[in-house]
């Protein structure tokens, strides 16, 4: 018993080790990983309130950020945003100069230019191509072939010059009136004919000679003889199928122009000139492609006549005063 009693007490110690002191390192991670969540959330946000149309700028830039960047994008910045600024394209702020509108201005006027040379080009062919066909009617018509030698064909700048030439033994209208002939009929339907579908305007002018109207210092002269043949030629174009709308002018010019300066009062000064005009003349005429159609004459034919005036193309002869100067 007094062995049992006396048996060793055995006391176990455990020295534990010491641990490595601890560092921040994890700080920094969930700071990154904070930053990286509070970033997400920002995105998520800005994206939810953001137009349409800075959306598309936004994908453009990513898609080909430096097209976008040297030329401009599409869409962005044509909405109100919560993002201050804006412009053509991402890589712009306030400041900047707008390259790209520049860029597409330079693109707007060489298309327009473009445009232009591409019209030019088409009055050009459509003008060659009416040109034929003129010249063929009056080859094949065994009427106007006879009177070939009156009418007269010529492409200038402002389009198709077609001519007829009035001839001291066959005149094209009465003396001192703007009576029709009836062979200066049968021109004027055959090329009416031939301008009814043509899409260029028509411009139309009354020539005379230099010599003067009998009673011109008091009243009706060759300003208006001129207009009233302008304008008597228009009716037979237009009862030949031309549309009246295609009319840019009716204008009379007197001996202003004459055919032959050197012979002022010779027959071939008396003329009806007809042209059909290019885009570019018809807007150099009439102020712009927007302008609206021509009034019938510079001369205002449509008021009456003055005292001793002849009729115009309804047929009266000029009055007895007015003849005391014989006018072919």
């Amino acid at each position: 018993m007094a062995e049992k009693k006396l048996q060793p007490i055995i006391v176990k110690r455990v020295r534990k080790g010491k641990h490595a002191p601890h560092g921040g390192a994890w700080k920094i991670a969930y700071a990154d990983f904070v930053t990286a969540m509070m970033a997400f959330f920002l995105l998520m946000w800005l994206l939810g309130s953001t137009a349409k149309g800075d959306l598309d700028g936004i994908a453009n830039y990513f898609n080909s950020p430096m097209t976008v960047a040297m030329s401009g994008g599409t869409g962005a910045g044509n909405s109100s945003s919560v993002i201050p600024g804006g412009g053509n394209d991402l890589s712009k702020v306030h400041g900047q100069v707008r390259r790209s509108d520049a860029d597409k201005s330079t693109n707007r006027r060489l298309s327009a230019e473009e445009m232009r040379a591409q019209q030019a080009q088409r009055d050009a062919q459509r003008i060659k191509t009416l040109r034929e066909r003129v010249e063929g009617i009056i080859a094949t018509s065994p009427r106007l072939n006879e009177f070939r030698s009156q009418i007269r064909t010529d492409v200038t700048p402002d389009g198709l010059l077609i001519q007829i030439v009035d001839d001291q033994n066959r005149p094209m209208f009465d003396s001192g009136s703007a009576l029709v002939k009836p062979y200066m009929r049968d021109i004027l339907r055959e090329i009416g004919a031939a301008l009814g579908g043509v899409e260029n305007r028509v411009s139309l002018a009354g020539h005379t000679d230099a010599t003067p109207y009998g009673n011109g210092d008091r009243g009706y002269s060759n300003w208006e003889l001129s207009a009233d043949r302008a304008n008597a030629t228009r009716r037979e174009l237009v009862a030949a199928g031309m549309p009246d709308a295609k009319l840019a002018r009716v204008v009379g010019l007197a001996a202003s122009e004459p055919l032959d300066a050197e012979h002022p009062r010779a027959a071939a000064n008396r003329r009806i000139s007809i042209t059909v005009l290019t885009r570019e003349a018809e807007e150099r005429l009439l102020g712009g492609p927007d302008a609206p159609p021509a009034a019938q004459s510079a001369l205002q034919t449509d008021t009456p006549a003055p005292t001793g005036a002849p009729a115009s193309a309804a047929g009266a002869q000029a009055p007895a005063a007015a003849a005391a100067v014989s006018r072919p």
